[in-house]
């Protein structure tokens, strides 16, 4: 009894620990957003400070630039929210057609696009710019967009949710009954493999939404940067170009910049959660 009742302390422990790990470089943000570069370097970087600068720190956020914060605000809101949907869709139709057909070289096709999660994205960096060089999509939105529609985690993920939440039993049914396949998929299917949709529509906003190297690749203008990459152009040009440093102002954006991401996990938890756990089913 004591040493079940001495591990259970220890996990305890453990998860103490390991909250406050995760939660201290955010108590740093949110503390940090109150000050001004002077306190920042002057003050205990983990509490408030005294006066508070956050009024300020927030008017120079979005009146900097004339304002160019908000157009990247939109930008990643545009970036992520149309590369979560197509990723979505591409990802449930491809799954669907691995997981209820047979046709010529299945495995092979399904293992070779496995293989491809293997490869940094670092190495596509040079392909994807010679791509949408040729296509003249750079500096365009859909440079970002495009690239992020295949996604082969996706495919595994919905091929596993497919598998165990539409049973072939009940496609042949739909069959016997007169429906057409895109009756089956549409309205039969994807209602089934909710929580599927929802995981991987979220894996691939987060990582759209985070997404810096990419962006840097294929876009050079201002106007189309989202967050990730205007707040590191900030934190490059701000000190070197004269002006004051705005450390606490990117500091101020980086929190924000991360709300959209915790709204949708809070607001969709109970899907994904429940996807992840179907679709381990199998």
């Amino acid at each position: 009894m004591l040493r079940r009742e001495s591990f259970s302390a220890v996990q305890w422990l453990l998860l103490g620990v390991f909250t406050v790990y995760c939660l201290l470089p955010l108590w740093w943000v949110v503390t940090t957003m109150f000050k001004d570069n002077g306190q920042l370097f002057s003050t205990f970087g983990l509490w408030f400070s005294s006066p508070s600068h956050l009024s300020e720190n927030l008017r120079e956020l979005f009146t900097r630039d004339d304002g160019i914060f908000s157009r990247w605000l939109l930008n990643s809101v545009v970036y992520a929210g149309a590369t979560a949907l197509g990723s979505v869709l591409v990802s449930a139709m491809a799954g669907y057609a691995f997981s209820k057909f047979e046709f010529s070289g299945k495995r092979a096709i399904f293992t070779t696009i496995l293989a491809t999660i293997m490869v940094p994205s670092t190495a596509l960096a040079l392909p994807i710019f010679l791509l949408m060089q040729k296509t003249g999509l750079l500096n365009t939105y859909w440079a970002v967009i495009l690239p992020g529609l295949v996604n082969p985690f996706g495919l595994y993920l919905m091929r596993l949710f497919w598998d165990a939440g539409f049973p072939k039993e009940l496609m042949e049914a739909a069959r016997i009954d007169g429906a057409r396949e895109g009756t089956i998929f549409w309205n039969l299917g994807m209602p089934l493999v909710r929580g599927g949709l929802v995981t991987v529509g979220l894996f691939a906003f987060v990582g759209a939404w985070n997404n810096f190297f990419l962006p840097l690749v294929v876009v050079n203008r201002t106007e189309l940067f989202p967050l990730t990459l205007g707040l590191s152009v900030w934190n490059q040009t701000s000190a070197s170009s004269g002006r004051e440093p705005i450390y606490t102002v990117i500091v101020l954006g980086a929190l924000i910049s991360i709300l959209p991401l915790v709204i949708a996990f809070l607001s969709l938890g109970r899907y994904w959660q429940g996807g992840l756990a179907s679709g381990a089913v199998k």
